[in-house]
């Protein structure tokens, strides 16, 4: 009579299964065989590595909508859920699809299809330099990070702006005549990724003429929603393999959607996915809260909103001072950095609290929204953002003597309303920090962080970057790790 085991965890049950098929298999290859009979009873996502002790120089490898890779060099051999973590070793990389399966050695590596058919692979060099993925001195990634923002979006803009000639995205052809029969564009994505799609919503909009709406991507996939083949639909991931927004770029495609992917890793899922790929050259970020990779989408999606109307030939003045603009952005976001002393003393004043919240109007309440994320997750304080014409449809009830409420004050347009807004939590007691570019004529403000002007369609690139290192110094002051805060992933690859 067989054992009869109770098994809490797939990390149980996925040996157990193996070692069932492996003990009733008499062929040579009877451990590649048992791995992928087991394979097939699998359902759901995974990416596995097995050993065997009759096999002790072989490993297995496989997955199935989850992130794994294989790098090689110098006949060595290497598994690992990112490219960055194996950087320092290699840059030749094997890239696997789903349901392949591989039978790796120290010298040699054999594919193979869910049929045990041998297949060839081809090797993809990742040009990332292997000491961007170090610290470099610094006390923690997330620090390093922020600090490269100014090379991140510089190389982001790359060769893709120059004054006096039309935006380049040569790697895509997004023709006048498509963009004309477009009837709305999504911009898909999940946490930070989709605050970058909702700051860049008015731009598109404005600028193209076409509606834009932005969507959780594990919303969107659920929903049902109306698209077909008049409808772009943008992905943006920063690692290329968050389970819910490769899903949803699956199912744009059955809907015959063209599909563009935004990521910063080359080769990822994602991108072998859509119709289209363009990456932002942020380099490896290892923080599990995004910095580098949010201002390096932002920007990528402002060149892809000039690219679009430039086709549709919109709006051709404004979009010369939005790209003089766009190229001025790395000195100016330097500029905040080397002015950090007034964040860090605010910081280290309003680390114990338990509530903070954000305000802002327009393209700023988007900015708020990802500055409320990352104090979230990487201090633990409970904090919300709100749209600041709101506030008197509910949220004032939590404004309370002494609390901390952060402004966002950088469209000119909405300057006065955001104002008003703001005096009305100082009225209640309230502890301000605002970040501006504008010239604010009032003394009732805790703190002011002034940041260089730009135009407003742009301005979470540089609104966005104090609010970066509020969240950090207050985490620091807590003395909580920065780089891997509790209960998160740097990649959300199930659901």
């Amino acid at each position: 009579m067989d054992t009869i085991l109770f098994l809490g965890t797939d990390t149980e049950v996925i040996p157990n299964l193996i070692h069932y098929y492996y003990k009733n298999s008499k062929d040579n290859d009877s451990f590649l065989k048992a791995v992928n009979s087991a394979c097939k009873d699998l359902k759901g996502s995974y990416a596995i590595e097995v050993i065997c002790k009759d096999f002790p120089d072989t490993m297995i490898v496989a997955k199935k909508d989850s992130p794994l890779v294989i790098g090689t060099c110098n006949n060595e051999n290497y598994v690992a859920s990112d490219i960055p973590a194996i950087l320092s070793y290699t840059k030749n990389f094997y890239l696997l699809e789903d349901n392949e399966i591989v039978e790796l050695y120290k010298d040699k590596i054999h594919f193979y299809n869910n049929n045990l058919e041998e297949i060839k692979k081809e090797i993809k060099n990742i040009e990332w330099d292997a000491t961007s993925s170090e610290k470099a001195g610094f006390p923690d990634y997330m620090l390093k990070e922020i600090y490269e923002q100014p090379n991140s979006v510089r190389e982001t803009i790359g060769s893709r702006l120059k004054i006096g000639e039309k935006v380049n995205f040569d790697d895509i052809y997004i023709s006048k005549e498509y963009l004309e029969k477009v009837n709305k564009i999504y911009l898909v994505a999940c946490g930070t990724a989709m605050h970058a799609g909702l700051s860049i919503k008015p731009m598109l909009e404005q600028l193209c003429k076409i509606p834009v709406i932005v969507d959780v991507a594990s919303e969107f996939r659920y929903r049902n929603p109306l698209i077909d083949s008049n409808t772009l639909c943008i992905f943006i991931s920063q690692s290329g393999e968050t389970a819910d927004t490769i899903a949803a770029l699956k199912l744009a495609k059955l809907n015959n959607s063209k599909t563009i992917a935004i990521s910063n890793v080359i080769g990822s899922s994602i991108t072998r996915e859509a119709d289209y790929t363009i990456y932002t050259h942020a380099g490896p970020e290892i923080a599990v809260a995004s910095t580098k990779a949010y201002t390096a989408q932002v920007t990528l999606l402002a060149l892809l909103s000039i690219y679009f109307a430039e086709t549709l030939g919109n709006d051709v003045e404004r979009i010369e001072n939005i790209k003089k603009e766009i190229l001025a952005l790395p000195e100016k976001i330097q500029s905040i950095l080397d002015n950090v002393s007034q964040i860090e003393s605010f910081a280290s004043k309003v680390y114990n609290e338990h509530d903070i919240f954000f305000l802002g109007r327009g393209i700023d309440y988007t900015v708020a929204l990802e500055a409320s994320l990352k104090l979230k997750e990487i201090s633990y304080i409970h904090s919300d953002a709100y749209a600041a014409g709101e506030l008197k449809h509910g949220p004032i009830a939590l404004i309370e003597n002494g609390i901390t409420v952060i402004g966002i004050i950088t469209d000119p347009s909405i300057i006065e309303k955001t104002i008003s807004n703001i005096q009305e939590v100082i009225t209640r007691g309230a502890k301000t920090f605002i970040v501006t570019n504008q010239n604010l004529n009032n003394d009732n403000y805790n703190e002011v962080i002034k940041i260089p002007s730009t135009d407003a369609m742009i301005s979470p690139i540089l609104s966005v970057i104090p609010l970066q290192l509020f969240a950090y110094y207050i985490s620091k002051e807590k003395g909580l790790d920065v780089d891997k805060p509790r209960n998160l992933a740097k990649s959300v690859t199930v659901e």
